[in-house]
This record gives C-alpha cells, structure tokens and sequence, in this order.
C-alpha cells in the first residue's frame, strides 16, 4: 500500500514508515474490518452493553502490539515516548485504520485518548505520567475529556462554566458536562475537565483551567448515553455528567490555572487532523462498498447492471476526485505540523477539518444511494459511518466556528489586493493612453444588420 502514497509527499516517507504502512493496511484487511461485526455481536443488547469489553479487541490489541502497530500517532521530534513517525508518516497510516471501526483502538490510536495522552504528553508532570499516561499508552485503560456542557454555547468556550474552585489543598467542581465520549467504558479511569478556574479575570481566555478527575470520584453521577443518530456506541459512550462538590488534590491540576486555553488548543489541533485522516479512510471504504454493489450481477434495475447507468459511473469518478483532493488538504496540514508544529498550522488544520468530513459525508451517502433500502439498514456498515462522520462537522468545534475565523483572516489581505488592483487598474489606464489606445468593449465593432 505504500506505492499509493501520493508523488508529493512520497521523499518526506521514511522507508520504516513506508514498511510500516503496509503492515497497518494488511491488518486492518485482513484482521480488523472482518472483525468489526464480531466487535457488535458480542456486545450485545441490554445493559450489558455498558459493562461488556469484547473480547476480540483484547485479541485484535495483542496482535497489533506484536507487529509494532502501537502508540503511532505521537509525532517524533515533539514527545520522547513517540514510536518515531511524523504528523504525516501517521496520517497515511490513520486513512487505513479509519476503515475499520475497531481498527484505531486495536492500535491505541482511538479518540479521545489520543489527544488525552497528548495532553498528559506534551503538559502533564512526571507525577501525572506515570499515574495516567503510562496506563493509556499501554492499553491498560481508557479516558474521556470533558469540555462541552449542555446548558451554554460550548461552541464559544469561553462560556464553559464548570465551577473549580480552590479550597485548600483541594479543587472542587460543580457543574455538568456532556458528550463525555468514552465514558461510558468500564475501562475509563480518568477525565480530563475544562472548567472555570478564575471567572473575574479581565482576560476570558485566562479564566479556565484543566484538571484530571478519577472517574470514581465521589461526587461525579453519570445520568445518561446519549445518541448519535439512533446509536449509543456502547460501551465507549457519549456521557451526560455532573459534578457534585467533586474533590481532587491540587497536584491534579495540569500545568497551572489559567492555562487552559492553552492545553485545549495544544489538543485540539492534532485531534482535528487525526479525525480528518480517518474520515479519508471512512470515505475510501465506502466508495469500494458502492463499487462492489453497482458491479454485482444480481443488481439489474431497468435491465441493466448499475455500472451501466451514465449517473453511477459519474458518482464514482467524483468521489475519487474529491476523495484524492481531500487526501491532499490532510497531507498539507499534516507536512506544515510537521515542520512547524500546530500553533503555526491552525488555518490548515481548520481547512482539513472543514473540508474532509462534508467530502466522506458526501461520498458514504452516493454509496448509500446505490444500495437503495440496504444502504440506510444494518446490513453495510455504511449507514453507521455516515452517522460518525457527521458529528465531526460539529466536534473539537463546529465548521461554523472555523470558517467564521478562517473568513475573518482571509479577510485581512481586503486592504492590501484592493490596493494592488487599484494600482493595476490605474495603470492599464496609462498604457491605454501611451498607446493611444481605448479600452476594448466586446461587441461594440459588431455593425447592426439592415
């Protein structure tokens, strides 16, 4: 699968990233997309769904471990646990693993511990490491970040509210939380939670802090799972939560109060990029779905098998078009982090961010189409993917927020191109004149018929 990897980027591949890419396709084809249904099966129905670990990740975990497939999304340069491949060497990687539901946490690459153990990674102390990080990047537990409330635009995360409040040598927060993905997990052991630290700072963007909060603390209830589309996504879980007097020792605070929108933005960017490389690979998986179900035989609708209707062939020659295009907005952010870091690659990553899930959202729902009934049921796993990929036009904040910001700043240069073609107005006007010239108006040479 490495000879795929566009001509563009091709030289910034290591020959161990290039070996290592092929491996990660061999094992989500082979191991994990025929395992995604067992995955479901034995979960189960009932409440036994949100106690249940399956047991074929366990078995799935060991093999990627055993073939080096572990922790490969902490970019080399930036973390010394990192296994040695950059933001792109990844991102060819993460298109391959986002075919396979299960296939990211068979890895350890799954959200939201990837960008939690960036966090702990990039801003947790020695303390915090060894409690948290080690655990996660060993595949020992799970984790949930907690940042979107229910009762305020958290798209603004300036309103977040959760109360953390000093008292002593303890924090204590009130307040409530949802879409706590991955908390409903018996395996998750530790929150990571954005609250408001210092509401009467002059500086909203000082007022908030991060701390880890044990999921068993005294205090916290989870009330429910919430939804996405009909799924509940047992036994990861999007969690509705509240905090109650929650006491934590200061010590659990990371990297300092105020520091908030700091860690946020630390983890947010590279989680953006690994969403959008995914959503390649979820693009990709279905357009071979919908080649396989327009070239079947037994499909026949006006005496002729799909591919023979003019429409579907153009389908497919578009979404390979926008699949390629998108794959290489990804790739661009995924170079510029590289060489950069991700504070200097927020307009790039908010590009991928914006582009690549409305790109696989259109191309699932072309594959969709063709499958007609079967498309929106149980029976491929597309109707499934569609919904997944669609929240992430609304999570790590939602397209509106990035264009707004993306428009606001393409904006700027409004002064300084009205100035140039000004300039070159003016100056088509003097060599008109030197010319001895008039401007040219199409159809005005053209005499009127008698």
């Amino acid at each position: 699968m490495s000879a795929r990897i566009p001509d563009i980027v091709k030289h910034r591949v290591s020959e161990k990233a290039k070996n290592t890419l092929d491996i990660v396709a061999k094992f989500v084809e082979e191991e994990c997309i025929p395992a995604d249904p067992v995955v479901d099966a034995q979960i189960g129905e009932g409440s036994a769904r949100w106690e249940s670990h399956p047991p074929i990740i366990e078995e799935l975990k060991a093999k990627a471990k055993k073939l080096g497939l572990w922790n490969m999304f902490l970019p080399k340069g930036h973390y010394k646990e990192s296994p040695g491949y950059t933001n792109l060497e990844y991102g060819l990687m993460a298109e391959w693993l986002g075919r396979s539901k299960i296939a990211s946490e068979a890895t350890n690459c799954s959200a939201p511990d990837t960008g939690n153990m960036e966090v702990l990674a990039k801003y947790g102390n020695d303390a915090q490491k060894a409690q948290w990080l080690k655990p996660l990047m060993e595949g020992e537990i799970r984790s949930a970040f907690l940042m979107t409330e229910p009762d305020v635009a958290s798209s603004d995360a300036t309103n977040i509210q959760l109360s953390i409040k000093k008292e002593g040598n303890e924090y204590v927060l009130n307040g409530s939380k949802w879409w706590s993905s991955g908390a409903g997990d018996p395996r998750c052991k530790i929150y990571i939670v954005m609250g408001k630290s210092d509401p009467n700072n002059k500086d909203p963007y000082k007022q908030q802090s991060v701390i880890l909060v044990p999921a068993n603390t005294k205090g916290i209830t989870i009330h429910r799972m919430l939804n996405v589309y009909g799924y509940d996504d047992a036994p990861h879980g999007h969690g509705h939560i509240s905090f109650h007097n929650v006491r934590v020792p200061v010590s659990n605070l990371v990297l300092g109060e105020g520091r908030g929108f700091e860690i946020i933005q630390g983890r947010l960017g590279p989680g953006r990029i690994h969403h959008a490389m995914r959503s390649i690979g979820a693009a990709e998986h279905a357009l071979e779905w919908m080649l396989m179900r327009i070239n079947d035989p037994k499909k026949t609708p006006f005496g002729k098998q799909l591919r023979e209707h003019g429409v579907i062939l153009e389908w497919v020659a578009k979404s390979r078009i926008e699949i390629d295009a998108a794959r290489l907005i990804v790739l661009n952010a995924a170079v510029k982090m590289d060489d950069l870091g991700p504070k200097a690659t927020l307009k790039e990553i908010a590009q991928a961010k914006v582009l690549v899930p409305q790109t696989a959202l259109t191309v699932i729902d072309r594959a969709v189409q063709a499958f007609g009934g079967a498309g929106v049921s149980q029976d491929t796993p597309l109707a499934n993917s569609w919904a997944l990929i669609r929240t992430l036009r609304l999570a790590d904040g939602p397209d509106e927020v990035h264009l707004q910001q993306m428009g606001r700043n393409e904006n700027k240069r409004g002064k300084e191109v009205s100035q140039k073609l000004l300039w070159q107005k003016e100056k088509t006007e003097q060599l008109l004149k030197q010319n001895n010239l008039k401007r040219f108006q199409p159809g005005s040479n053209i005499k009127p018929r008698l």
